[in-house]
C-alpha cells in the first residue's frame, strides 16, 4: 500500500471515569482509598486513536451528547487529527460514560452507560460513501445499526465482537475480519464456524491466534511486560492489527504488531492516554534500539 491506511471507525465515544484501588471489590464490598481520574474512552474512539497514532488516516463516526463530557471524550481524537466530521452531537441525551475500577495488578472492572452511543443509527450517521481501505466497528452500538453497516459499507469490513451480545448470522457472514477474546469466542461458539472471515482470537498476555476456514494460520506471543493498567489494551490491539494488516498484508506480522501494541498500552494508566506510538511498538518488537 503506497498511501497510509485509510480507516473508517464507526463506534462508541465515552468518557471513562477511572478509580484506581489496591484490590477490586467483591459483590457488596466497599473499597476505599482510591484515586479518581477522567479519560477519553469508548471502544470505537479507542480503536480510532490507536490506529491514528500508528500512522493511519482515520475518520470517526458516532454520537455524543451536547454536554461538557463530549469535549473531554473527543479531546485526544481532536488533538491527534482524527477526522471528527462524522461525529454527531445530539441534544437531550448524555455522552456515554464508562465507570472503571483498576486494581494494583492492572486488572479492571467496567460498567458502561451508553448514552448517545445508543442513538447511533442510519439517520445519525453521515455519508458512508467515502474512499476507505477498511471499515471497523464494535458492538457498543445498537445491533440494528451493525446490521445496517453490514448491508451498506463496501470494501474490507472488520468487526470487533465486543462486548459480546447476540448478533445476526448474516452480519457475521458479511465480515472480512472478526476479532474476539476468549470470553467472546465462547459466547459465539458455533456461530463462528464455517465463516469466510479471518478470525482473530486474542489471548491477553498469551498473545493472539488467527484462524481461516477453521484452521490456525498464524500465532504470536505477547511481549513480557509488567502491566500498570490493562484498560484499552484490547482496543489498541485491534487498531494496531488493522493498520499492520492493511500496510503489509501479512496476518503473522499484523498479529505480532498488534500484540506488541497491546502490551505497550498496559504500561500507562487510562485507555487512550496509554496508546503507544510506532516507535514504542517497534521497540517492543525489537525493531529499534
Amino acid at each position: 500500500m503506497k498511501h497510509p491506511p485509510r480507516i473508517r471507525v464507526i463506534g462508541s465515544v465515552n468518557l471513562d471515569i477511572v478509580a484506581c484501588v489496591h484490590t477490586l471489590p467483591s459483590p457488596g464490598e466497599t473499597v476505599s482509598g482510591g484515586v479518581l481520574a477522567h479519560y477519553p474512552g469508548g471502544k470505537g474512539a479507542n480503536q480510532a486513536l490507536a490506529a491514528r497514532k500508528l500512522g493511519a488516516e482515520v475518520a470517526m463516526f458516532g454520537c455524543v451528547g451536547n454536554d461538557s463530557a463530549a469535549g473531554q471524550a473527543l479531546s485526544l481524537l481532536k488533538a491527534n487529527h482524527v477526522d471528527l466530521t462524522g461525529v454527531t452531537i445530539l441534544d437531550g441525551v448524555a455522552t456515554g460514560v464508562a465507570l472503571i475500577v483498576v486494581d494494583a495488578a492492572g486488572e479492571n472492572q467496567i460498567v458502561v452507560t451508553p448514552g448517545a452511543n445508543a442513538s447511533v443509527s442510519p439517520s445519525t450517521l453521515a455519508d458512508l460513501s467515502g474512499d476507505y481501505d477498511a471499515t471497523l466497528c464494535q458492538l457498543e452500538l445498537p445491533v440494528e445499526t451493525i446490521s445496517y453497516l453490514a448491508d451498506t459499507v463496501t470494501g474490507l469490513f472488520c468487526i470487533n465482537l465486543a462486548p459480546a451480545k447476540p448478533m445476526p448470522q448474516d452480519v457475521l457472514n458479511r465480515a472480512d475480519i472478526l476479532v474476539v477474546n476468549e470470553t467472546e469466542a465462547a459466547f459465539y461458539g458455533d456461530q463462528l464456524n464455517g465463516l469466510k472471515a479471518l478470525i482473530i482470537h486474542t489471548l491477553g498476555a498469551d498473545g493472539a491466534v488467527a484462524f481461516q476456514n477453521g484452521k490456525e494460520i498464524a500465532r504470536s506471543a505477547s511481549p513480557g511486560v509488567v502491566p500498570v493498567d490493562t484498560t484499552g489494551a484490547g482496543d489498541t490491539f485491534v487498531g494496531a492489527f488493522i493498520v499492520a494488516f492493511l500496510s503489509e498484508g501479512s496476518v503473522a506480522r499484523a498479529l505480532a504488531y498488534g500484540c506488541a501494541a497491546g502490551a505497550a498500552a498496559t504500561l500507562k494508566a487510562g485507555a487512550q492516554t496509554s496508546m503507544p506510538s510506532r516507535d514504542e511498538v517497534e521497540a517492543l518488537l525489537g525493531l529499534t534500539a
